[in-house]
């Protein structure tokens, strides 16, 4: 069987103002009308045994993360909530251990919460062609095929292609046409040179950072190769606290654990690292140029989400959540606007609003970790006013809630 872990942790800075640390990308319908963690469920609906979602979670997101998925009525396995970040390995450490004893042959399917896909099909017929690799013992990664040269990604280097029993551990044909190697190495984040220079090889692949290995596996690896990290998350589990809804690992437990993502962990370790190449109209949704990369462009090159009226504008990405947003005789930029912020920055630099967010967070803007509107589990408040001693706030109770 499959278990999918779904990563809902993450900040989504480079997505400010309208992604914030109270409320990331990864809960916002940045890409359609669902949130991107709900695309990400959604993702798995028609695979063959694959049970509901166990989701790794920030403490501070528990709420959104559940009704969230109880929007979606597909039920989950659990929401394991993180007191701290602490990267990839540590999490999914974390939700092998949880599942181990309930489902001891269970494969992990990793999964980020904010990335996008078109070809859905495409995907699955991947993770189908993995499963007997990775019930077999491989650590199976999914490299996304490059169509540019991007300096924003790390990369995968393929080596040599499985044949034979290696390639189709269970004996039968499920390869789909779909080929399979060997991981040679991961590679950091490339300059412009050398990312033109990977994807004119052919044989270097986007690292998605989606994972697919047997729960035992993993911790073995782990176990190898960083044993602080299983020793951590055993003991996180083991002094937390469950109710209904949640389980909190201990947070002085956890925080002992190293801060390592699963590539540097294991992937670029491990001698069983397999890669199965996709091609699936995949985006990270990492920055407003990759949302004006894969949108809806009209024709002047432009991606336009909300009140806009622009005139004579070309090659922009504009949104406004709210305020009528205007433009006229721009090139190459994106401006996004929320009640509280503006954002505007060329194309090429929008990656730098990171550096923005850093000041604002250096200098004590709230602006920099919430909005206006601030979620409860029982609905959300919006900031009309404030100011010394007094605040001016509009309330909205779910029905059935209370305060």
């Amino acid at each position: 069987m499959i278990v999918p872990v779904i990563l809902c942790g993450g900040s989504g800075t480079r997505l400010w103002p309208v992604s914030r640390e109270s409320y990331p990308k990864q809960f916002l319908p940045l890409a359609g009308e669902k949130s991107l963690l709900q695309a990400t469920v959604g993702r798995l609906k028609g695979l063959d045994g694959v049970l509901p979602p166990l989701l790794m979670a920030n403490d501070q997101h528990r709420f959104l993360v559940a009704e969230q998925i109880r929007a979606l009525g597909s039920g989950q396995l659990g929401i394991l909530l993180e007191p701290l970040a602490r990267s990839t390995a540590p999490a999914v450490a974390c939700a092998a251990l949880h599942l181990l004893p309930r489902y001891p042959e269970a494969l992990l399917l990793v999964m980020p919460a904010d990335h996008t896909m078109a070809d859905i099909a495409g995907f699955q017929r991947a993770v189908r062609r993995g499963v007997p690799l990775a019930r077999s013992g491989a650590m199976v990664t999914f490299g996304i095929l490059p169509d540019r040269p991007e300096i924003g990604y790390g990369y995968i280097r393929r080596g040599s292609p499985l044949a034979g029993e290696e390639a189709n551990p269970d004996g039968d044909d499920t390869s789909d046409g779909m080929p399979v190697f060997a991981v040679d190495r991961f590679v950091e984040k490339p300059d412009l040179d050398n990312a033109r220079r990977f994807l004119a090889a052919g044989d270097h692949y986007w690292n998605s950072g989606m994972f697919l290995f047997r729960a035992d596996r993993y911790l073995e690896e782990l176990e190898r190769f960083v044993p602080a990290i299983p020793a951590a998350c055993r003991l996180a589990l083991a002094g937390g606290g469950e109710d209904p809804d949640f389980l909190r690992l201990e947070r002085d437990a956890f925080a002992a654990s190293p801060t390592d993502s699963i590539d540097y962990a294991v992937m670029e370790r491990t001698e069983r690292g397999v890669v199965i190449p996709i091609d699936v109209g995949w985006n990270d949704v990492g920055s407003w140029s990759s949302l004006w990369t894969k949108g809806g462009r009209d024709a002047d090159d432009n991606v336009i989400v909300g009140d806009v009226v622009e005139k004579d504008v070309a090659g922009c990405y504009l949104r406004s959540e709210g305020k009528l947003l205007t433009a006229v005789g721009i090139r190459d930029q994106a401006v996004v606007v929320t009640p509280d912020a503006v954002f505007v920055s060329t194309m090429d630099r929008v990656q730098e609003v990171k550096d923005i967010v850093a000041r604002l967070k250096a200098a004590g803007r709230r602006e920099a970790v919430i909005h206006r509107t601030a979620f409860r589990p029982w609905g959300s408040f919006e900031t009309l006013n404030a100011a010394h001693r007094f605040q001016v706030k509009r309330i909205t109770v779910r029905p059935g809630a209370s305060l």
